[in-house]
């Protein structure tokens, strides 16, 4: 089965991709294209998986560049191959072409960034501990710093968890409205004293408060569409032992 790459018109024509679960060598679980070391897939497999994410970006493997998430603001600044240990962090940016940014997700926000006229482009890991403590004004800002005019980046968010399939508690809401009461209009109803979240929307707030000149999401959600798309909360709802991960890519 041949990669299923989901693709922005405001991003072309930097070659680009939020990956799909489809055309991958993993099965189980990891079924499809699970890029995540982290996982307890076989590791051979998800080299392959990766292999093939890398030459649809038209880079050799070395030239991928990820960070080990870990659901904070940090941006790495990469003008290099990252070799060995992976630097902490849940953003890169870059002005040197030939460099792959990469970003694991599994119902977090993938986002892709990119200033054409300057020539620097970002990838960041959003999920909602890492919005709230501002790692997309954070990419933002990294990429001011490289050249990029802040009016000129487009922001792109990738397949995440939609409002409809993200159910959170009281002392969640409460987390949200104590930094900022405004906050509240992300969240919707839900049964008893539970809320919907709008991770993607509360995504485009903060990329429209940093200035960006585009920011939209694809649409697409990751817990509603299994065949398409890993997800760690339709995995553990489902009760099973471990989850695969989702790449997004981005290259000048």
């Amino acid at each position: 089965m041949t990669l299923e790459i989901i693709t922005s018109d405001a991003l072309a024509p930097l070659q680009h991709g939020f990956f799909t679960r489809r055309g991958g060598a993993s099965s189980g679980v990891y079924a499809g294209l699970n890029c995540g070391t982290g996982s307890q897939d076989q590791s051979e497999l998800v080299v392959i998986n990766r292999d093939r994410v890398a030459n649809a970006m038209g880079v050799d493997g070395d030239m991928m560049c990820g960070v080990f998430q870990v659901h904070s603001p940090d941006v790495v600044t990469v003008d290099e191959p990252i070799n060995g240990e992976k630097p902490e962090a849940d953003a890169l940016v870059t002005a040197t072409p030939g460099l792959a940014l990469t970003i694991l997700t599994a119902d977090c926000q993938p986002v892709l960034f990119a200033d054409h006229d300057a020539g620097v482009v970002g990838a960041a890991h959003a999920g909602w501990k890492g919005a709230i403590s501002g790692v997309l004004g954070a990419t933002v800002d990294a990429m001011v710093d490289l050249g990029a005019n802040r009016e000129n980046i487009t922001a792109i968010i990738g397949p995440t968890i939609s409002q409809r399939a993200y159910e959170v508690g009281p002392e969640f809401l409460d987390s949200f409205m104590a930094e900022n009461p405004d906050y509240s209009r992300f969240f919707a109803g839900g049964d008893g004293d539970r809320a919907m979240f709008d991770l993607p929307g509360f995504g485009l707030h903060l990329l429209r408060e940093a200035g960006v000149g585009h920011a939209e999401w694809v649409g697409h959600c990751t817990y509603s569409d299994p065949d398409r798309f890993f997800s760690y909360r339709r995995s553990c709802h489902k009760k099973e032992p471990d989850y695969g991960r989702l790449i997004s890519a981005i290259r000048l």
